[in-house]
């Protein structure tokens, strides 16, 4: 039994996802409590350490020349243990120096670990059953998060862990399943051999673009949602991680649901429905007063970012199979654009008004809303978008 699980790529794939998200997950759930108690930080410095943290992300298409000297599966053990490693040490340097530093390491293991996921994920997966696999590995990367929560809830709630060792704890775990994994899994050759240069071709436009956008949404979210909750409504630590407890469970019982309804429905209509669900979601951040209604708005706006999994089954149809790895990895970067000045601007916002920040984001939902009716309901390569169909 162990044995064949060496041999299976879907198990490399779920240990890889797990993984990442099980020592990530820890990481950003303790970071706005970390911050503010620890090393007191304002609105202005966590868009700074935002900003750095999603730096390595803008640098993503660097694997390409990575993988010209180490194979994919090979960096992808490294990215692991140099994840573990940032986490391991975050809890140590409780500056704002210290903080950008870790950040920086934590962030290039868990760059180029998605980006490898991911990347391999489109390769090995067949892409009818692309969507269902992909929100099975979504339900387990959130019941990673599950264990994550459930773990730190019980070390800080019940035996009073301090920081430094809670973020020990998972950094530690992370670097440790990459080195197994490293010795265990056998190495899997490509079915098809990638091409190891930049891809940008004008056929994937319209992906690059919803990409770019969607990258600007998800800073929002991550940094300032969170941030908001506990700024405005003063929730502490407990609460915040029951809250991702609750968003864990739902995931875990959506994601595969998602994956079968973007089978069924096809990816425009599932992004329509991420996209206008984000707007209406954003605008109620703006104006919300009610702790409770936050709360709400805070699960439903993890929901809708399951859906992010139509995004990349879209690309994963009309992409040249051997253009996948590269591709990927310059979609990466471009997604990590707004994300390395965005934080940083909008924490600036932040200090003149909190509102004008989900404002911003509402306006690129509904720009993501309105290019999404140019996603084929069945797009293949020669059929990117409606546009080409209508020249043809």
């Amino acid at each position: 039994m162990i044995k064949n699980l060496f041999k299976s790529r879907i198990a490399l794939l779920y240990i890889m996802s797990i993984s990442m998200v099980f020592s990530f997950s820890a990481w950003m759930s303790l970071l706005n409590n970390y911050v503010i108690e620890v090393a007191s930080f304002n609105g202005s410095q966590i868009g700074i350490l935002q900003s750095l943290r999603e730096i390595p992300g803008f640098l993503a298409f660097t694997v390409v020349l990575v993988i010209l000297f180490i194979a994919q599966q090979r960096l992808a053990y490294i990215s692991m243990i140099t994840l573990g490693l940032g986490v391991f040490l975050t809890g140590f340097y409780p500056s704002a120096t210290g903080l950008y530093l870790t950040t920086i390491i934590m962030s290039i293991g868990f760059h180029y670990l998605e980006t490898l996921n991911q990347s391999l994920s489109l390769q090995w997966i067949d892409k009818q059953k692309a969507p269902i696999i992909l929100g099975k590995l979504s339900a387990a990367k959130s019941f990673a998060s599950l264990i994550a929560f459930i773990v730190i809830f019980i070390m800080m709630k019940f035996y009073s862990v301090e920081y430094k060792y809670v973020y020990a704890f998972f950094g530690l775990s992370t670097s440790l399943v990459g080195i197994i994994a490293w010795i265990g899994f056998e190495h899997f050759k490509d079915d098809v051999v990638q091409e190891k240069k930049l891809v940008i071709k004008k056929e994937y436009w319209l992906f690059y673009i919803l990409t770019f956008f969607a990258g600007a949404r998800r800073q929002i979210f991550v940094v300032f949602a969170g941030f908001l909750l506990v700024e405005k409504f003063g929730v502490d630590i407990h609460n915040m991680v029951i809250l991702l407890f609750v968003n864990a469970c739902l995931n875990i019982y959506f994601a595969p649901k998602i994956g079968r309804f973007i089978a069924r429905v096809g990816e425009s209509i599932t992004l329509r429905f991420e996209y206008i669900g984000l707007v209406i979601v954003f605008i109620s951040y703006a104006f919300v007063e009610n702790i409770y209604f936050a709360f709400f708005l805070y699960i439903v706006d993890h929901l809708l970012f399951s859906m992010a999994i139509a995004l990349n089954t879209y690309f994963q149809k009309i992409a040249d199979p051997k253009d996948i790895s590269t591709a990927n990895a310059v979609s990466f970067t471009i997604n990590h654009i707004a994300a390395v000045f965005l934080p940083f601007l909008l924490g600036m916002v932040w200090l003149y008004s909190s509102s004008l920040v989900f404002i911003i984001g509402a306006a690129i939902g509904f720009l993501s809303f309105i290019l999404s009716f140019l996603v084929p309901y069945k797009p293949e390569q020669g059929f990117e978008t409606t546009l080409k169909a209508n020249k043809s």
